[in-house]
């Protein structure tokens, strides 16, 4: 029996015609080349992605890179796998086919069009929600959906709308969660227009779809990192309306995907920031509260550095170290996180405490109660970046009329001399 028929680990044999001739795995997507032979998709794909220009099976030129789904085959492989389910096999799903240029072409073209008597808003809408369902399937498709200049497009339809430009339309907000999963080509056409600012700022606010206020912070977001003058960022950033919009989504994340409300929340929180003339608004806007409650319970890694990394960049403000240091909660979880969650979590969190305990003798007192000396102290003799260890030197300096006997309690090991040279 040929090696690639030997039987599987469940004790049955993949019939030979169902098994992909370049994986020898058996086919989840069985397709036909212009050979007439069949493989796995992802495996045919893979072979002319690296430069392959013959067919594996027959060494035939492959004059056309058309791929035909076999359907026929796929029916046959998934009634074997249900006929073999008792031996734990699991039937293969039924793959959605790939977005052809012709049908991305017609539905922009559909989405695109005028709104009348031959073009009504559910028409457009339904073409743009057709297209959102292709750029979910995959990578592939969302390259083919750019390539035909979408995101131009999507643009126009988002803000020169002819239904009133109503933040709460169907083709706005279609429009609008398209657009958000694509890069922005021109994110200035956006930025040096009030018009359209002022638009994605009322849509924060839309009280018809959390998701349409979400992907509103999105589009903000991919702006201002987009944009590369700093003028046009703080034109943006500078104002309440979009600090207390932003903040809202951190504070009521009430939406089908609340996880991705918070990721996108505090994403965009941070790019707010960024502009140091208009951090005083975040602050004012409830910024502080809201970072501490939600760094208490509600962020991944990821999340967690971005927030820890605004909460240092407002921290370099008084009325900033001043809001933070008045949260009962800063100055314990800051210490706690230390060490607790990555290299730049560490790194941020030390500088936000070397801003707050800099500010008052308080602070500095609170954090040497919460054991912040011993953190320190492990921060300088750890791996984690010089910059974190240049902070962490610089506030056990500032700390060391605080330090109260316990702060050294099971740090036998750590000379103070020896580690931070006063």
């Amino acid at each position: 029996m040929p090696a690639n028929l030997e039987p599987l680990d469940l004790g049955i044999q993949i019939p030979y015609h169902f098994r992909c001739p370049i994986s020898l795995e058996l086919m989840r997507d069985p397709v036909t080349v212009c050979t007439g032979q069949t493989y796995d998709r992802t495996s045919i794909e893979s072979w002319v992605s690296i430069g392959n220009t013959t067919c594996p099976v027959t060494r035939a030129p492959l004059s056309d890179f058309t791929l035909i789904p076999n359907h026929t085959l796929r029916r046959l492989i998934q009634e074997w796998c249900v006929a073999n389910r008792s031996n734990g096999v699991e039937r293969i799903p039924t793959p959605k086919q790939p977005a052809d240029p012709t049908s991305v072409r017609a539905l922009l073209s559909q989405a695109s069009a005028t709104s009348g008597a031959h073009v009504s808003v559910r028409s457009r809408a339904a073409a743009l929600r057709r297209l959102r369902g292709f750029a979910r399937d995959s990578e592939k498709n969302r390259v083919l959906i750019a390539a035909h200049n979408a995101g131009e497009i999507l643009v126009r339809i988002l803000f020169n709308s002819d239904e009133g430009n109503s933040p709460s339309s169907e083709l706005v907000s279609e429009s609008l969660a398209l657009l958000v999963m694509f890069p922005i080509s021109d994110p200035e056409s956006i930025a040096t227009d009030p018009n359209r600012v002022e638009f994605l700022t009322r849509l924060l606010f839309d009280p018809s779809s959390m998701e349409t206020r979400v992907n509103a912070a999105a589009l903000i977001e991919m702006v201002l990192t987009g944009t590369k003058s700093s003028d046009l960022k703080e034109t943006i950033s500078n104002s309440e309306s979009v600090f207390e919009g932003v903040i809202d989504l951190l504070r009521n994340p009430i939406s089908s995907s609340p996880l991705r409300a918070l990721k996108i929340g505090i994403k965009t929180l941070f790019a707010l920031c960024l502009s140091k003339n208009t951090r005083h608004i975040a602050v004012s806007s409830g910024a502080p509260e809201i970072l501490i409650d939600r760094l208490a319970s509600d962020f991944d890694r990821c999340d967690t550095e971005r927030a820890l990394a605004t909460v240092e960049l407002l921290c370099r403000s008084p009325e900033g170290c001043a809001a933070f240091g008045e949260h009962a909660l800063t100055v314990p979880l800051l210490v706690k996180t230390i060490l607790r969650v990555s290299d730049r979590a560490t790194e941020y969190a030390a500088g936000a405490l070397l801003a707050i305990c800099t500010a008052e003798e308080r602070w500095r007192e609170e954090a040497a109660t919460a054991g912040v000396v011993v953190q320190l102290l492990l921060m300088v003799q750890s791996e984690c970046t010089e910059r974190a260890k240049k902070k962490a030197q610089k506030l056990l300096k500032l700390l060391r009329d605080s330090w109260p006997d316990y702060s050294f309690a099971n740090s036998d090991d750590f000379g103070c001399s020896e580690v931070v040279p006063f």
